[in-house]
């Protein structure tokens, strides 16, 4: 876990503003499970693979990929929260939860088939250390879903604020930034009612 006095600075920042949502955390969104659904599909998953929810939250989408690698495939799930952690525990009782910080998961090199992420990069320290990280514990030829139940625009709105030219996730932000920490952008989706960018490990 990196050292530098603003990279901590932030990272507790994070897991103070998860912590006071965890317990209604899923009660706030209750239409997203659909989307959800959708975004795992799109990972095309096989049974027997290994997947790792990465700021998993109170684990989501945890039974969705459960469910894509089937019960002889591995899920894990990672969050720097403890609280969110606590919530996925209690909402998916044997579900396999590490508390960890994406930049420095206690994962092999290349263990991985595919990494799912559902509004995480929007919250890394440092992005191209943590879609570094993700590369790091991810095959080559592995795949990652950065991923959200609603668009940039619309996430925005309800935030009351505009985009904002420099925003991450934006096509153009984000394809350097990914190429950068080992990952090749295939697709990219950023709609009202979702935003999904898949990526390839690269060798």
């Amino acid at each position: 876990m990196p050292n530098d006095p603003a990279y901590q600075a932030e990272l507790a920042r994070t897991r103070e503003f998860f912590a006071t949502r965890a317990a209604d955390w899923d009660a706030r969104f209750p239409d997203d499970g659909p989307r959800y659904a959708t975004a795992v599909a799109e990972l095309g998953l096989r049974p027997g693979q290994s997947v790792l929810d990465a700021g998993c939250g109170t684990g989501r989408a945890l039974p969705l990929l459960r469910a894509a690698v089937g019960p002889t495939g591995t899920v894990l799930g990672a969050d720097v929260t403890p609280q969110m952690l606590d919530a996925a525990a209690a909402r998916h009782p044997g579900a396999t939860l590490l508390l960890a910080d994406c930049t420095a998961l206690p994962l092999p090199d290349g263990g991985l088939d595919a990494v799912f992420a559902a509004g995480l990069i929007s919250h890394l320290p440092d992005p191209v250390r943590g879609l570094r990280e993700l590369a790091r514990v991810t095959r080559p030829g592995g795949l990652l879903a950065l991923f959200h139940p609603v668009g940039r625009a619309a996430l925005a709105a309800r935030h009351g604020r505009a985009i904002t030219p420099d925003d991450l996730r934006a096509e153009p932000n984000l394809r350097p930034v990914l190429t950068a920490a080992g990952w090749q952008l295939s697709s990219y989706t950023d709609s009202d009612d979702r935003y999904l960018a898949l990526a390839e490990r690269t060798s």
